[in-house]
């Protein structure tokens, strides 16, 4: 498979289990303020988890070279789920322009849909990206 092969339609989704490390105090380890939230999954894990899917649906019509960054992602976090919970991300590729990949993405926990929304992602080659972002940091970026 290549990227030729990419069609709307395409689809994929995964499952995880949320732990401690996927709360929202967890991410008081970048952003101090989150320390005294409820610990439930938090909505930067949750689209984070929608970004992973979505690399995953992709995988296989990449050349050994090429990735995907996310660009734009419109997501509503609309309920709140416990650790120990089962999240499931079903992401639906729903147009594709050129290297541009617009998906549509759910998010439900065991109960209920937590999350929906839309998520972007563009095809890059690894080698060229890293060169440009090298030049912009003076040289401080690691290989893929």
């Amino acid at each position: 498979m290549t990227l030729d092969d990419l069609r709307p339609g395409l689809r994929h989704s995964q499952t995880i289990i949320v732990g401690e490390a996927l709360t929202v105090p967890a991410v008081a380890a970048a952003f101090t303020g989150f320390a005294d939230m409820p610990p439930v999954f938090a909505t930067a894990f949750m689209v984070g988890f929608v970004e992973w899917t979505c690399i995953e649906a992709l995988r296989p019509y990449l050349g050994p070279h090429q990735r995907t960054v996310g660009t734009h992602i419109d997501m509503g976090h609309t309920a709140a789920t416990p650790i120990g919970m089962r999240v499931t991300a079903e992401v639906e590729l729903i147009a594709v322009e050129g290297r541009r990949l617009r998906f549509r993405a759910e998010c439900r926990d065991e109960v209920e849909v937590i999350g929906i929304g839309f998520h972007e992602r563009a095809v890059i080659d690894g080698e060229k990206f890293l060169e440009r972002v090298r030049r912009k940091g003076g040289g401080n970026v690691r290989g893929v």
